[in-house]
């Protein structure tokens, strides 16, 4: 059902009854409920553990197969003493408990939104309860959407204080939105390294058995095999990811088994690395070296933010249950027994994990490893599908084709050009890298800028949507930089071993995707200021001074208020216009999705025989906006419903009062004789105008069925009846898509940045990028694109 927003003073004028609720419930159905919700409670229980064993497959593949690389990235030129082995498994047991169990599992995974993880979940939460989106197209009525959730503050309160201080300032908004982008473009990094570094760790275990195989061979089955996880992307994993539980299942299973097996075949010596006090022995003996070897000890919780990321369908106590019961377990053992292994075998310390395999199950184990890892790969490259359709819906990123891969979750997606520069841009690490150390500096650089950016994203989040006192703030906050800084001073020394690679992968991202959120930003703001004066649209007269053709027009805008600029250019360059003009702006809102119930508002432009309307389909940042016919017929079918809804509206009214359509049709007269009286006050906001009229849910007591149609198809009396019927012979007669060709380019007078920003990087983005008639699904026959350039 459309949805018909709220008068021009906020106050809504009709409400959706619940006709399935039963107020006065009899006293001896509660006994009932009471016994339904204790079996919905016990069901619940049984599906929350059902869920913690499916998120396996999704969650924990990353973090799970670093077992495979640690070690050999912490010691890469060998282990001298068995006390270095001591302190660098206290440094993963402490490093492991701190952050993805207590920080992640039991902090951050709460401040998802509606499910949804990632650091644009973060700052999706944030515009919703302040108001620190760039692109100004908020309406009231969109916080009126059931998944538009968002706290309230007493005026006094330090949270309120925040969120008026972050609302005051530009750059700061600036700043929050470059933060969430550059969480984002580590990510997407990610999605590029941890496919690199864990297929060919995995494939790496051949050389054990195999001593005198060459590298390059190892590589290129690695790069084989990467080939092939990026070729079958478009089937989506719906088919195949039933077997990603069990598998991941079983991987924890035989790590956690065969790290029990080396501490009772060497010793349980290993278990002082419990004690923080070889954390200390261990930096203070190793100097730079043992500060330097960090970065490798920092790829123990890489995976931590996948896990965040990859939250998606799970509840968030399914995936603490699935981590505390399981994954944690069998990490520590893991570790703890390959340390056992590395105490007794320190020249193994480049193979630790297969060499403290026992041989009877060592290719088991090495098949169970390779399809961990590319389960894991898989759950990033999701993510990293993900993450970049969330920038897109959020204005930060080039339109691209989108592909839904489920019929059954929404989430399930795949973007085939970004799939194709991911293989690329990995089998190019894979190769050019060649070992896992390498690889192995540039993933940490990558999984400890997330962390930073998470953590400084999670202090507003604290603040302004938990609100908590300012004292676990500081708490919160001193602890993560103390542990991520730590880290991250450690990889700074990498930088030129590989460390490098992310950072440059990010920042031509992150160039792409604040250039384009710029120019966008540009672009609206042109827009906004240049809309057209209803005052000029009601001057026209009902034919808008051309000929009204049969037919309807679809005129496409970002504006979610207001006539476009689009619309003057058109009508004073062509001589028709069609009889009934829709125009249509899809915007994107920072919440998951928007409900299809909720999606459309539809508003009247002007007076009933000007027949102008507008339709704004609103959607999430999971929504997808689908090629096909769908889209088209939600559309008309909830403009006839607005307009059942408003004659049934006006036929309830008092006679002797003024209809609300009447009141504000008079008020739209007297200031259209005021503005042709002062001709410099044209620029009435349409927003505002009484002739944008917007018509509420009310029950109907009786309609009025009684007029005619015009020969020349203008309605005589606007009733009902004859206006549905009027739109349905529009419609019959065709539909026309009209489209803003518009060009962006840059004043002559704007700085030297900003030129080559607009005028070179945009442009360039402009012309690679997806047309809105492909997104739209516009048919070449029914499409019309009208050009004009923007100067900003």
């Amino acid at each position: 059902m459309a949805s018909t927003g709220f008068d021009e003073d906020g106050e809504n004028r009709g409400g959706i009854w619940d006709l399935d609720r039963k107020i006065d419930q009899p006293m001896d159905e509660e006994g009932e409920r009471l016994k339904n919700m204790y079996r919905e409670k016990k069901f619940s229980t049984l599906l929350l553990l059902r869920l913690a064993y499916q998120s396996l497959g999704v969650v924990y593949g990353d973090l799970g197969t670093s077992p495979l690389y640690v070690f050999y990235n912490t010691f890469p030129r060998g282990v001298n003493d068995q006390e270095d082995v001591i302190g660098a498994l206290s440094l993963i047991i402490y490093s492991l408990t701190l952050v993805p169990l207590l920080k992640y599992v039991f902090i951050v995974l709460r401040a998802n939104d509606n499910g949804q993880g990632g650091t644009l979940a973060l700052y999706s939460l944030l515009c919703r309860h302040a108001n620190i989106k760039t692109i100004p197209n908020q309406h009231h009525t969109d916080e009126e959407l059931t998944t538009y959730s968002r706290s309230t503050f007493h005026e006094k309160s330090f949270a309120a204080k925040t969120k008026r201080w972050l609302e005051e300032k530009a750059y700061i908004k600036n700043i929050i939105l470059i933060l969430a982008l550059v969480g984002t473009c580590m990510v997407i990094g990610d999605g590029i390294l941890t496919p690199a570094i864990s297929v060919l760790s995995a494939v790496g275990g051949i050389k054990v058995n195999h001593a005198n195989m060459s590298n390059e061979v190892v590589v290129l089955v690695a790069v084989v095999i990467l080939i092939g996880l990026f070729s079958m992307q478009h089937y989506g994993t719906d088919r195949v990811g039933w077997l990603f539980a069990p598998v991941v299942l079983l991987w924890f299973l035989v790590i956690g088994g065969i790290g029990v097996f080396n501490i009772s075949k060497y010793g349980s010596s290993v278990l002082k690395a419990f004690s923080p006090v070889y954390i200390y022995r261990y930096l203070n003996r190793g100097g730079t070296e043992g500060w330097t070897s960090l970065g490798g000890i920092l790829l123990s919780i890489t995976g931590t933010e996948a896990l965040f990321a990859d939250l998606a369908h799970f509840p968030v106590s399914s995936v603490q249950i699935a981590f505390t019961l399981l994954v944690f377990p069998c990490l520590l053992l893991a570790y703890s027994g390959q340390a056992a292994f590395l105490m007794h075998n320190l020249e193994h310390s480049k193979d630790a994990f297969y060499r403290s395999i026992p041989d009877r199950i060592y290719w088991p184990v090495f098949v169970v490893a390779t399809s961990a890892a590319v389960i894991a790969s898989q759950a990033t490259i999701s993510a990293t599908f993900s993450i970049i359709k969330q920038a897109n819906a959020h204005g930060c990123f080039p339109r691209i084709k989108v592909v839904h891969t489920s019929k059954k979750f929404l989430g399930q997606i795949y973007i085939p050009d970004i799939n194709w520069i991911l293989m690329v841009l990995c089998i190019a690490v894979t190769a050019g890298f060649k070992n896992q150390s390498q690889i192995g500096n540039a993933y940490g650089t990558a999984v400890v800028l997330v962390m930073l950016v998470t953590t400084l994203l999670m202090i507003l989040i604290m603040i302004l949507v938990w609100r908590c006192h300012w004292i676990l703030v500081v708490v919160f906050t001193g602890l993560s930089l103390i542990v991520e800084c730590t880290y991250f001073s450690a990889v700074l020394f990498k930088v030129d071993q590989g460390g490098w690679a992310p950072l440059a992968i990010a920042g031509a991202f992150l160039l792409i995707m604040y250039v384009w959120h710029y120019g966008t930003v540009k672009r609206y703001e042109f827009e906004m200021h240049s809309k057209v004066s209803m005052a000029w649209i009601l001057g026209l007269g009902p034919s808008l001074g051309l000929v009204r053709v049969p037919g309807i027009g679809l005129v496409y805008t970002e504006l979610a208020s207001g006539v476009p600029h689009i619309f003057s250019h058109f009508i004073t360059n062509l001589p028709a216009i069609h009889s009934v003009v829709v125009f249509v702006c899809v915007k994107y809102l920072p919440v998951y999705t928007v409900p299809e119930d909720e999606r459309f508002l539809v508003k009247r432009i002007g007076p009933k025989n000007f027949h102008m309307f507008r339709c704004v389909a609103r959607y999430g940042y999971k929504d997808l906006h689908k090629k096909d016919d769908d889209f088209e017929k939600k559309l008309f079918h909830n403009l006839f419903v607005f307009v059942k809804l408003e004659s049934m509206m006006e036929s309830c009214s008092d006679s002797e009062d003024y209809s609300l359509y009447e009141e504000e049709n008079e008020r739209s007269r007297v200031a259209l004789l005021n503005n042709n009286a002062n001709t410099d006050s044209l620029n009435m906001d349409p927003t505002v105008s009484s002739a944008d009229s917007i018509v509420s849910v009310t029950s109907p007591l009786h309609m009025n069925f009684g007029t005619t149609v015009q020969s020349d198809g203008h309605v005589s009396s606007h009733t009902e009846v004859d206006e549905v019927e009027f739109l349905n012979n529009c419609r019959d007669a065709g539909v026309v898509h009209i489209l803003g060709n518009t060009v962006v380019r840059a004043r002559r007078d704007s700085r030297f940045y900003n030129k080559i920003a607009v005028d070179y990087i945009y442009a360039f983005l402009r012309k690679i990028c997806r047309e809105h008639s492909v997104i739209f699904n516009v048919p070449h026959e029914s499409l019309l694109n009208v050009g004009q350039v923007f100067y900003v």
